[in-house]
C-alpha cells in the first residue's frame, strides 16, 4: 500500500526537526481550546501526534487512492454541460468526498467551525503530498484560503453562514479576482459591485480564468466605489453560485484538466460584503493570494517529487551499453541536482510556512489577547513586525523558486526516460504540463522577482540572514558557514550598488538578487538540518552487501557542502552581472528584440 507520507523520508525528518512546538503553541494560542473542544490538543505533544495521525491519514489516502485516479482524471477533464453546470472529472469527484470524509476540508480554520485549527506549516505537507497524487485536485483542496480570508476578514453572520460547510467539505469555493482586460493588475478590476435602495449589494460583469469557478462560494473582487480608479475603489464580496452566476466557458488547457477553469458572468448577482469597503485588493485579496502562493509553492514541490520519484526508478533500471543509465555521469548529475533542488524547495517552503504562522499567531495575539505588561507587550509588537517583513519577503520567494524548480525537474524527468518520458505511457508528460501553470498563476515569476526584491533591498533579508547566522552549527561545517557569510557580504555590497542605480535597474537585475539570497538563506537552512538535535537512518542505494544505511544528519552535510560549494561560483557570476552596470533591455530593447512581426 502506498503511504505518500511515510515513503517521503525527507518529510519525516523535517517534521521532527522543524519547530513543531513552537508553531503548535502559538496556533493553539496556548492550547486554550483544549477545555472548549474535546479534539483540540492540550499540549504540544498532543498536538504533534495529531498533526503525525492526520499526515499519515492524507499519506494514504494520496498514495492508494487519488494517485491511481490521476491519469484518468487527465485524460477525462472537466466539461461545461447544457445546463450551465460544470461536471468534474469522475476521480475529482470521488477524491473530494474521501477528503471531506478524512475531515480535513477545514485544515487551518478554527474548532468552533468544526475545522482542525493545524498550523499552515503542516497544510504545507498535506498540499504536498495530495499535489504529488494529482496537482489539479490540489487546485480544489488548496482553496481553503477563501474559508481563511472570510474567518479573517468577515463579520461574525457570515462565518456561521459559511464556514461549517466549508469544514464539513460540504462547499467548495473559488477566488474571483482576473478579468479578461485585467491579469495580475487588478487595480484595473472593473466588475461591478453597487447597492440599491435598501443597502443590498449586486454584483455585474465578467471574470474569466477562475479556478474551480464553479465551486458554491465565491469570493469576488468588484469595484465598489465608481468614482475611485486604482485598489482604493475596491471591495470584496462574498455570494452564493446561483441563477445569476452563469458559467460561459471552460477552457480548453494545457495541464491541469481535472481542475476547471472558468468564465463566469455576474448578472446582477446578491452578494455580500466581506469587511469594510475599499479595502478589497489591500490587505484582504492580498493576504488571500500571499496564502495561495505557499499553496502554489506546496503544488510545485508535489508534481516535482513525483516526476523525481519516475525518474530515479527508471535510471536505476533501463540498461544502455551494457549499464544502468544512472551508471553514467551525466545522467547521475541529472539525478541528483533534480533531488537537491526539491529538498531546497522544501526546505525553504516549511519554513516560510513557519514564519507565516508565528506571523499570523502574533497578529492574532496582539488584536484579541495583548499582554497588560508594556514591555511585553512591546516585544510581541517588535516580534510581530519582524515576522511579518520575514513572510513578506519569503513568501514570493519560495513561491518564485519552487514553481521554476518544478518546470525545471518535470523537464529533466523527461529527459532521463528519453523517447519514453515524450510518450504518454509514463506520468512525466502529464507532469511536466501540470507543473507550467505554477510559473503563471497566483503570480508570475517575475511579479514574485519584484515582490522578492525589496525585501532584499529594504534590509529585511540581512536580518533574517543574522538570524539564521546566529544559530549553533556544528564545527565541521564551520568553512560552509564562512563561505555563506563571504556571500552574504557580497550580497550586501551588490544590494548598495543597485540601490544606488535607482528602482528600474533593481527590477532589471532583481532575479540575480532573489537567486543570491535564496542561496545564501537555503545553504544555512541545510546546515540547520546536518546539526538537527533529531536524526534517523535512511536508505541509500544498494550496495554488494545488501541495502545500505546512511544517518539523516549525515546525508544533509552532504547536501549542505555541495549545495554550497557548488553555489559558490554562481553567486559570483550573478554579483558579477549585477556589477555589470548592464542596462542594455532598457536602452536598446527595440534593436534587440527587433520589430513586432507583421505580416507582408
Amino acid at each position: 500500500m502506498a503511504n505518500f507520507y511515510k515513503d517521503n523520508e525527507d518529510i519525516l525528518f523535517l517534521f521532527k526537526h522543524m519547530d513543531i512546538a513552537g508553531v503548535a503553541d502559538v496556533i493553539e494560542e496556548g492550547f486554550k481550546f483544549a477545555k472548549d473542544f474535546d479534539h483540540a490538543p492540550a499540549n504540544a505533544a498532543e498536538a504533534a501526534e495529531n498533526y503525525e495521525l492526520v499526515l499519515d491519514a492524507i499519506g494514504k489516502l494520496s498514495g492508494d487512492f487519488i494517485w491511481p485516479r490521476s491519469e484518468g482524471i487527465d485524460r477525462q477533464g472537466s466539461h461545461l454541460c447544457e445546463d450551465g453546470k460544470v461536471k468534474y472529472a469522475d476521480g475529482i469527484k470521488e477524491s473530494l468526498d474521501m477528503l471531506a470524509k478524512a475531515h480535513v476540508m477545514g485544515f487551518t480554520l478554527p474548532h468552533r467551525f468544526g475545522g482542525l485549527n493545524f498550523p499552515n506549516l503542516v497544510y504545507s505537507i498535506a498540499i504536498e503530498m495530495v499535489s504529488r497524487a494529482d496537482a489539479s485536485l490540489m487546485n480544489i483542496f488548496g482553496l481553503q484560503g477563501i474559508a481563511e480570508t472570510i474567518n479573517a476578514f468577515a463579520s461574525e453572520e457570515i462565518k456561521q453562514k459559511y464556514l461549517h460547510d466549508f469544514a464539513s467539505g460540504k462547499v467548495t469555493g473559488a477566488m474571483v479576482l482576473t478579468e479578461p482586460d485585467a491579469g495580475s493588475d487588478l487595480q484595473s478590476c472593473k466588475l461591478k459591485a453597487y447597492q440599491d435602495d435598501k443597502g443590498n449589494w449586486y454584483l455585474n460583469g465578467v471574470k474569466r480564468f477562475i479556478t474551480n469557478g464553479c465551486g458554491e462560494v465565491l469570493l469576488v473582487l468588484a469595484r465598489s466605489e465608481p468614482d475611485r480608479s486604482g485598489g482604493l475603489g475596491l471591495s470584496l464580496f462574498v455570494c452564493d453560485r446561483g441563477p445569476t452566476v452563469h458559467v460561459r466557458r471552460t477552457e480548453d488547457k494545457l495541464g491541469i484538466h481535472g481542475s476547471p477553469t472558468c468564465e463566469l458572468f455576474f448578472d446582477n448577482t446578491p452578494c455580500e460584503l466581506i469587511g469594510e469597503r475599499r479595502r478589497g485588493l489591500a490587505p484582504y485579496v492580498m493576504s488571500l493570494m500571499n496564502g495561495a502562493r505557499i499553496g502554489i509553492s506546496g503544488q510545485s514541490l508535489g508534481i516535482a517529487e513525483a516526476a523525481y520519484r519516475i525518474a530515479r526508478d527508471y535510471a536505476a533500471s533501463r540498461k544502455q551499453f551494457g549499464v544502468a543509465i544512472e551508471k553514467l555521469p551525466a545522467v547521475r548529475d541529472l539525478v541528483i541536482d533534480m533531488k537537491l533542488e526539491i529538498e531546497t524547495a522544501r526546505a525553504l517552503l516549511y519554513e516560510t510556512s513557519r514564519v507565516v504562522d508565528y506571523d499570523i499567531g502574533y497578529q492574532k495575539k496582539l488584536e484579541f489577547d495583548p499582554p497588560a505588561d508594556k514591555e511585553q507587550l512591546k516585544k510581541l509588537k517588535d516580534a510581530s513586525r519582524r515576522y511579518g517583513r520575514y513572510a513578506g519577503m519569503l513568501t514570493p520567494m519560495t513561491k518564485y523558486y519552487s514553481s521554476e524548480m518544478s518546470n525545471r525537474v518535470t523537464y529533466n524527468s523527461i529527459q532521463v526516460l528519453g523517447g519514453s518520458g515524450f510518450m504518454r505511457d509514463y506520468p512525466c508528460e502529464r507532469l511536466a504540463r501540470d507543473a507550467r501553470i505554477t510559473t503563471i498563476y497566483e503570480g508570475t515569476s517575475q511579479l514574485q522577482v519584484v515582490a522578492a526584491v525589496r525585501g532584499v533591498c529594504s534590509g529585511t533579508a540581512e536580518k533574517y540572514i543574522t538570524e539564521l547566522a546566529a544559530a549553533n552549527y556544528e564545527p565541521q561545517l564551520q568553512d560552509l558557514l564562512d563561505t555563506l557569510k563571504q556571500n552574504t557580504e557580497a550580497m550586501l555590497n551588490a544590494v548598495t550598488f543597485i540601490k544606488d542605480k535607482g528602482v528600474e535597474y533593481m527590477d532589471l537585475h532583481g532575479r540575480e538578487l532573489v537567486d543570491i539570497a535564496i542561496c545564501i538563506i537555503c545553504g544555512y537552512l541545510f546546515c540547520q538540518q546536518a546539526g538537527s538535535k533529531f536524526d534517523m537512518e535512511v536508505e541509500t542505494a544498494p550496495g554488494d552487501n545488501g541495502q545500505k544505511k546512511i544517518s539523516m544528519k549525515k546525508r544533509k552535510e552532504m547536501i549542505a557542502r555541495r549545495y554550497i560549494t557548488r553555489n559558490n561560483s554562481l553567486i559570483k557570476s550573478l554579483i558579477e552581472s549585477i556589477h555589470s552596470g548592464n542596462v542594455s533591455s532598457l536602452e536598446q530593447y527595440e534593436a534587440l528584440a527587433g520589430p513586432v512581426p507583421t505580416e507582408k
